[in-house]
């Protein structure tokens, strides 16, 4: 690990003062994820600016009816608050689905996500990655890929963002509350927040320089009574998703009225089911209609040499995660 300086700001405006007059500076929330990338000479901040204390830990409701988390909550005190277990049980459940205890015990709501790719290549300073250092080229496109995208990649890059909890706030069509250090506070659709790589996948999100996330805005619940998170991994426990699937829905008289559908572990970002999700609304939920909604949403995978086992995987994940989200009781 390199030589850096350490601010721990005691409220907002010091930190975005810090973050904007400190060369090569990172905000630390937790530090489960960027601790670890300083280690392994990936990540190489001059300044840290440990926002962890800032006064951003409560969950409030809204005037639109949802409710707000603030982005220094840890994902513990978050995934088992009493309002998120009862109105937004699929988010607690895609969050005590990931890591371990102690891990949810220190990681941020904000830090969630922001966490980088676990790519081996991205984490070996040794092999080409242009996620850490662009133009370098990508060792995963024609290398051992078995763990990576299916969906949105570029030639410049092939890896999955690995969070669960984003994939359930895809799912539910979060907002993400930043502020800059010019004064700006601004709001982003979750859909918007996360980039596909394209030309420039060294960047992650569509935060501007220096933004600071001090809130994650859900909407009115609606997926109380009907909702499930699959998670698929090469072990049980503490592993990183193969594929996952968030699945909210609202069924009245018999119909889905309305349908939240992500998956994890098969993009650059979490992967909105969007068609999946026009198909089943104003549908019956049964089978055939989880099957032909896995279908559409499977439809435009591109495997790579060594993952096309996540295109029937991630078939097959859909229904399931569908049927267990409609037969699901509270």
């Amino acid at each position: 690990m390199r030589p850096f300086n350490f601010i721990s700001a005691t409220d907002k405006k010091e930190a975005l003062n810090a973050v904007s007059t400190k060369k090569s500076s990172k905000y630390l929330g937790g530090g489960t994820n960027l601790v670890d990338l300083m280690k392994e000479n990936v990540e190489r901040p001059g300044t840290i600016i440990e926002v962890a204390n800032l006064d951003y830990k409560t969950v409030d409701q809204s005037n639109r009816g949802g409710y707000t988390i603030g982005a220094m909550l840890s994902n513990s005190e978050t995934a088992n608050h009493d309002l998120i277990r009862t109105q937004y049980p699929l988010l607690s459940m895609a969050m005590l689905s990931a890591a371990t205890a102690q891990i949810r015990n220190m990681a941020t709501n904000g830090g969630n996500l922001l966490q980088r790719t676990r790519c081996p290549y991205f984490y070996e300073v040794s092999m080409p990655c242009n996620k850490r250092e662009p133009g370098t080229g990508c060792g995963a496109k024609n290398g051992m890929n078995a763990l990576h995208a299916i969906f949105g990649y570029s030639d410049k890059c092939v890896a999955v963002h690995p969070s669960d909890m984003c994939v359930a706030l895809a799912a539910l069509d979060a907002e993400v509350e930043v502020s800059s250090p010019g004064g700006k506070l601004r709001t982003i659709a979750f859909k918007d927040f996360h980039r596909l790589p394209g030309l420039n996948p060294e960047r992650d999100t569509n935060l501007e320089e220096g933004e600071l996330i001090t809130a994650i805005h859900l909407p009115r619940p609606i997926y109380q009574h009907h909702y499930h998170y699959l998670k698929i991994r090469e072990r049980s426990s503490y592993a990183f998703a193969l594929v996952s699937v968030a699945a909210g829905m609202q069924v009245e008289n018999g119909k889905i009225s309305a349908l939240g559908l992500a998956m994890g572990g098969v993009a650059h970002k979490p992967w909105k089911l969007t068609a999946a999700e026009d198909f089943l609304k104003g549908k019956t939920p049964n089978e055939a209609n989880f099957e032909r909604a896995a279908q559409l949403a499977m439809q435009d995978a591109r495997p790579l040499s060594e993952n096309g086992y996540k295109v029937s995987m991630g078939e097959k994940a859909i229904i399931r995660a569908l049927s267990q989200a409609y037969t699901k009781t509270i």
